[in-house]
């Protein structure tokens, strides 16, 4: 087992950046430098280390986050390299759910992309500590104070240089040290021999504006530097340092390090600053959930005298031993051979056979764990995805994650009959390792619907299915995510359901008012305003449930209703014949009525879009987005380039790669993720509906 290392010498951390910013090659420098790996891979060469999967090693982009653990200065750190590409957005999202701080890595060339935005938002929901590291400055075009403006302007941050580099493109030298003035260069090609001197006399004036800025920008996050700066009083390097790091904690303050991971520099400096800068599961605060019997607020501090706390975060497949359940232990011990109890699924009881520290695809096995730790454990059967685990003797249930709503589905059939079962189990598999995977059989066609957050995921796990399953299929044409919402308020909606057809009868009735939701992306909200007993509290869930049931088949053309408040304000029951059913089914009308009346609408998901075009090319890109009716937002300059950004609906954005290759000779690059749900203009939502309906009778 790895020496054991007190708590307030661990780092839990996340490396996160938009697709193709160099997170990958960042780590695999990372872990050159701390000893792990002998030899650097390459991403182009597909032999990463953390890429371990074929179709990463194809691709070369990430596809799956991968943990690794490695030691620099006595600290343990353990590291999660995450994807880039928004369709694996899960990913990124479950990573930072259980991290206690992140590297955010950005292209000193491109700056901030809209990626680089998400996985930003994604990192202040969960409050996780940040630093950045301005990545690729030898590249041409790149520009080391557009990336600190543009982080202050798209990303809202109060961030600082705590280096600069000496020269950038092709005349990069080195890396001005502006918290310990100092001035860092490489001997040799791998930078495994840094140079550390004073700062050269031509650098000394820069250096000194930057130490300004920075002091400026601490000052608006920390007492003590504001103090030292008001009164124009010198600050010592130690307690900089601490500055630096109490505002990192609190996530006042963002410090911006440079360098260039290809070329092997500036990724030491990085190092030290995630020991000196991130925090220990100790500086974090304790992790917030509730009982589960009583709904009581409950709190459990990283330490192993508390009782066991722990948030399964994934699910991984290993060919040899079978589930892996990555998982953030938060506090008490865990044991090999400990029976635990799944709090999520109440009654589930799970023997954890194994626990494993992981590096990458290899595994270290290990015989107990304590808080603070981030390890897979093997043997559970019944435990999913964001699931809390605990002791019996004190339950426990954390807050689980934030999963995305898919925008892209396909139908799936496998090539033989026989294969039927085997595809079903298949998709069970990835359903439990994927969060943002949904399956569903539409009845209406026949057919076997998968939806996810892309085209790209959806080629993944069909790929997947005949490497690691053998299981050949075929799929149609990816489809949009339409659904329906209501445009208009009714109120007074009655839903009755009364059978009597011999034996016991059954009542329900229920009245409802329906309005579209203030607030968009919020789903379904149920209010419940019954006063007096005119319906039994025992019958308000089934009524819920009948309403979210039927939310799932639309009066237009049978897609999903979304974006609505529905107010339960009356009803009545019947002491014998009323049921759970009756009044399940009776609110299933009530909400059928009410969306016939309340004038629903499509809508569909719009994407944000930014493409990097040459100059002489955009002409053609604009014309061509204006077909596919992009509402263009803004437009820059980057360097030579010229970049446009814009919304633009999904259903116009199929093979869009293809597209922009052949209008800009391959010349351009696109980034698009989803951004939110719009109406369908009239004239194509007839058509949706004429497709929806053909499809129906082609079946009958």
């Amino acid at each position: 087992m790895s020496e054991k290392i007190p708590l307030h010498d661990v780092r839990n951390i996340g490396i996160i950046a938009h697709i193709d910013a160099g997170k990958t090659t960042t780590t695999e420098r990372i872990l050159f430098y701390t000893g792990v790996i002998h030899k650097m891979g390459d991403v182009d060469d597909g032999n990463t280390t953390m890429d371990w999967m074929e179709q990463e090693q194809e691709r070369g982009i990430t596809i799956t986050a991968a943990s690794t653990t490695t030691f620099w200065k006595g600290k343990r750190i353990n590291i999660i390299d995450t994807p880039g590409h928004v369709d694996f957005t899960i990913e990124v999202e479950r990573s930072l759910k259980v991290l206690d701080g992140a590297i955010i890595v950005l292209c000193s060339t491109s700056s901030v992309q809209p990626q680089t935005e998400t996985v930003w938002r994604q990192a202040e929901r969960y409050g996780v500590p940040r630093i950045a590291f301005a990545n690729k400055i030898d590249r041409l075009g790149s520009n080391f104070d557009k990336v600190l403006v543009d982080i202050h302007d798209r990303l809202g941050a109060n961030a600082a240089a705590i280096e600069f580099p000496d020269g950038n493109e092709n005349d990069f030298k080195g890396i001005v040290d502006v918290v310990s003035e100092k001035y860092i260069t490489y001997k040799d090609e791998q930078g495994l021999q840094m140079v550390i001197e004073d700062i050269p006399e031509r650098l000394k004036e820069k250096a000194k504006e930057y130490r300004h800025t920075l002091l400026e920008r601490l000052s608006d996050a920390d007492d003590l530097i504001m103090e030292r700066f008001l009164d124009e009083k010198d600050v010592t390097v130690p307690e900089l340092k601490a500055a630096i790091r109490r505002a990192v904690i609190k996530c006042k303050f963002l410090p911006v390090l440079v360098g260039t991971s290809l070329r092997n520099r500036g990724v030491q400096p990085l190092l030290d600053a995630v020991v000196d800068f991130l925090p220990s599961p100790l500086d974090v605060p304790p992790v917030v959930g509730k009982d589960p019997n009583t709904d009581e607020k409950l709190e459990r501090k990283p330490d192993p005298k508390e009782p066991l706390s722990g948030l399964v975060f994934k699910l991984a497949s290993d060919p040899y031993v079978g589930k892996l359940y990555y998982t953030r232990l938060y506090s008490g011990k865990l044991n090999s051979g400990d029976t635990i109890y799944n709090s999520t699924r109440a009654g589930t009881r799970e023997r954890v056979s194994k626990i494993v520290l992981m590096h990458a695809n290899k595994q270290e096995i290990l015989q107990s764990v304590e808080a603070g730790e981030i390890v897979a454990l093997g043997g559970l059967k019944d435990t999913k995805s964001g699931d809390t685990i605990c002791f019996e003797e004190n339950p426990i249930i954390l807050e689980n994650m934030r999963i995305p709503e898919p925008v892209v589905s396909m139908a799936i059939e496998p090539k033989t009959k026989a294969d039927q079962d085997k595809m079903g189990f298949t998709l069970k598999k990835f359903l439990d390792e994927d969060p943002s995977l949904r399956v569903k059989y539409d009845h209406e066609t026949g057919q076997t619907i998968i939806s996810g957050m892309g085209e790209l995921h959806l080629e993944i796990i069909i790929d997947r299915m005949k490497r690691e399953h053998g299981l050949e299929t075929n799929i149609g044409r990816p489809q949009v995510a339409y659904k329906e919402t209501i445009t208009r308020k009714v109120s007074g909606i009655v839903g009755k359901f009364i059978s009597q057809s011999g034996g016991r009868g059954q009542y329900g009735h229920v009245v409802i008012d329906l309005e579209p939701a203030e607030e968009k992306g919020k789903g379904i909200i149920f209010v419940n305003k019954i006063k007096g007993g005119s319906v039994p509290r025992e019958y308000f869930t089934p009524i819920e449930k009948g309403i979210r049931d039927q939310a799932q088949t639309g009066v237009l053309a049978g897609y999903p209703v979304s974006d609505f408040t529905v107010t339960l304000i009356d009803g009545s029951y019947h002491e014998v014949d009323s049921s759970e059913m009756a009044f399940q089914l009776a609110a299933k009308a009530a909400l059928r009525e009410g969306l016939a009346k309340a004038k629903s609408v499509f809508i569909e998901p719009i994407m944000d879009l930014e493409c990097i075009v040459p100059e002489e090319h955009m002409g053609k890109v604009i014309g061509d987005l204006n077909i596919r009716r992009a509402k263009i937002m803004s437009q820059g300059n980057m360097g030579k380039l010229k970049t446009t950004r814009c919304e633009v609906p999904l259903a116009e954005m199929f093979n869009y790669a293809n597209a922009l290759r052949s209008l800009t000779q391959g010349r351009a690059s696109f980034s698009m993720e989803p951004a939110f749900y719009a109406e369908v203009p009239h004239h194509i939502a007839e058509k949706i509906i004429g497709a929806r309906a053909e499809a129906s009778n082609k079946k009958g």
